[in-house]
């Protein structure tokens, strides 16, 4: 699904990723973890064709950045940002179905097919929001958003998603629903490979298998979730001391 080989960013003189490597497979779910500043949502930048490495290789579902085209690469991917740029008063079921042209607001005179309306309310079922299909954009809580969001990027059916920190903002409950709705997604949908980007570990799904930790644009440590979340790595990436420990799946941090 992704490749990322030696990878560097320079931007400005200031260097923000050094020597990045990773490889996301099939059904693979991936946390980007690390503090402010360390690189996380530069290097998803990379994953998600928006920009490209000063050096090294990316490649996105088997195609090289530098030799594709970018605009069409990115349609068949779903990118959540939970600062999405929606204006206007769309009901869930309409912002949903913004995934299927990739734009933010609904493109005028478009009619969507009867299968892209069912599976526009099947997504927000999936989410748990069958009962907010019809409630405005505005009227939405931050969680309610954030699970409206990765409906609409699931529109397209891509086999990679890409979220940016989802839980940014969320209260406790709107924190563990968007959670639990990842965790069905990815049993619902076992090839779909995800990348998330988080600096809490708290805001890990259950689901989570492998994790990538960054300081200061370089690799601390990559691989199977368990044996890269561990009190001693943790404590040097974020450079201070805490214990981890993982109950019912979940991951917590104390100093």
């Amino acid at each position: 699904m992704l490749r990322a080989v030696e990878v560097d960013v320079v931007r400005d003189g200031t260097s923000l990723l050094r020597s990045i490597s990773l490889t996301v497979g099939p059904g693979e779910h991936w946390a980007l973890l690390g503090p402010n500043g360390a690189g996380k949502s530069t290097l998803l930048d990379l994953l998600g064709a928006v920009k490209h490495p000063t050096r090294g290789i990316v490649e996105v579902l088997g195609h090289r950045l530098g030799r594709v085209d970018m605009r069409e690469l990115r349609s068949f991917l779903g990118h959540v940002n939970p600062r999405h740029s929606l204006e206007s008063g769309l009901r869930v079921r309409e912002l949903v179905l913004t995934g299927a042209t990739n734009t933010i607001e609904l493109v005028p005179r478009w009619v969507p097919t009867a299968e892209q309306e069912e599976q526009a309310l099947r997504l927000i079922g999936v989410m748990g929001m069958a009962r907010k299909a019809e409630a405005r954009w505005p009227h939405l809580s931050q969680g309610e958003r954030g699970r409206a969001l990765i409906a609409r990027a699931l529109m397209p059916r891509p086999r990679l998603l890409l979220l940016d920190e989802p839980a940014t903002g969320l209260d406790l409950a709107a924190r563990e629903q968007l959670l639990g709705s990842l965790d069905v997604l990815r049993g619902e949908h076992p090839a779909l490979a995800t990348v998330l980007v988080t600096h809490h570990l708290e805001e890990l799904p259950a689901s989570t298998t492998h994790a990538l930790l960054l300081r200061e644009g370089e690799c601390m440590a990559s691989g199977p979730v368990d044996e890269v979340l561990t009190t001693d790595l943790v404590s040097k990436c974020f450079d201070h001391p805490v214990r981890i420990s993982r109950v019912d799946g979940r991951w917590s941090a104390r100093a």
